[in-house]
């Protein structure tokens, strides 16, 4: 399969003023990342709030800058080195869908000016005919009514808001789609919808995504390959159905034995491990492997040298005890 996107060692940092008499500090958010994402497929990001997810996502789409690595779309461009006419080349190809769908759009602007946005800003010499032809449809292909098109944001539910998004980000006919945490704000129904609605699309269009959830049944639903993040690090990476059977590093155990199970028999016996200490600070992550404050399995080894990221039989690992 063709890679759309290689990311190697790939960081993004935070630099935080300590005062008047003290020394600047250093977010970790992501900290020295490597991995590729596959033309046509699905990957997900999972892990505990604060672990980079979304920082690394905005990194990808330019809303967050890169402090070092590379991240090599489409084989041509290096999102490190981007400059703004590159940027707009990507921008086309790359679209964000975001959390919160209301909060996402414009309270001032209607349906087919949100929808439109993109091409009035990436293609300025558009005719308005061919844009509002186009916005037309979009909005048919997202379960959208053209009677919609004068509307404003507040007159819509939070599911259709999220439609209108994703409408917005598909108008430039991208490759790739980054989805964070975009059915989170969503009743359970509505996010049902939303996320076959996200599977025809990739049918229909061929699209590549990027979805980022805290939820793992919907990971599992959807997901191709499965990216388990803690604390700016990948700690496994792999194919869903070995993973889901098998996880290999002790945190991705511990994230898939918190999941509920639909049989309440199965529920009332299953294990939960429970994982004790709080998740370190970014600002000052530990030495070692980052996640040896609070592994069940924690060696020596562990709190001193970080773990090398290797290949360990059907997946991609981060922890000195699997070998």
């Amino acid at each position: 399969m063709k890679k759309i996107l290689e990311v190697q060692d790939l960081k993004v940092h935070f630099e935080l003023s300590g005062g008047l008499f003290s020394a600047k500090k250093i977010v970790h958010a992501v900290d020295g990342i490597n991995f590729d994402v596959f033309e046509g497929e699905t990957i997900g990001i999972v892990g505990e709030s604060g672990c980079g997810k979304s920082s690394l996502a905005r990194a990808l789409c330019g809303l967050n800058k890169i402090t070092s690595g590379s991240a090599i779309f489409d084989g041509k461009i290096d999102l490190a080195k981007a400059n703004g006419k590159q940027w707009d080349e990507v921008h086309k190809q790359v679209q964000f869908i975001f959390q919160d769908p209301v909060a996402a759009l414009d309270p001032r602007m209607t349906v087919a000016e949100i929808i439109a946005e993109p091409l009035r800003t990436l293609f300025p010499d558009m005719k308005k005919d061919k844009v509002l032809e186009k916005v037309l449809s979009t909005m048919k292909l997202v379960g959208l009514s053209s009677n919609q098109i004068n509307r404003y944001p507040q007159e819509f539910s939070g599911g259709q808001c999220q439609r209108i998004g994703i409408a917005r980000a598909l108008i430039l006919e991208p490759k790739v789609l980054i989805c964070d945490e975009s059915v989170s704000a969503l009743d359970v129904s509505i996010k049902a919808q939303i996320i076959n609605l996200l599977q025809d699309l990739q049918q229909k269009l061929k699209l590549t995504i990027i979805f980022i959830s805290h939820d793992l049944g919907i990971i599992k639903h959807i997901c191709n390959r499965i990216m388990v993040m803690y604390l700016g690090n990948i700690m496994e990476l792999g194919e869903k159905r070995a993973l889901y059977a098998n996880p290999m590093h002790p945190y991705t155990n511990a994230l898939l034995s918190a999941v509920p199970v639909a049989n309440p028999n199965t529920e009332k016996t299953k294990k939960i491990q429970l994982l004790e200490g709080e998740l370190p600070s970014p600002l000052n992550p530990p030495k070692g492997c980052v996640f040896s404050t609070r592994c069940p399995k924690v060696k020596d080894e562990c709190k001193i040298t970080r773990p090398i990221y290797k290949d360990v039989r059907d997946r991609l690992i981060s922890c000195h005890l699997v070998n």
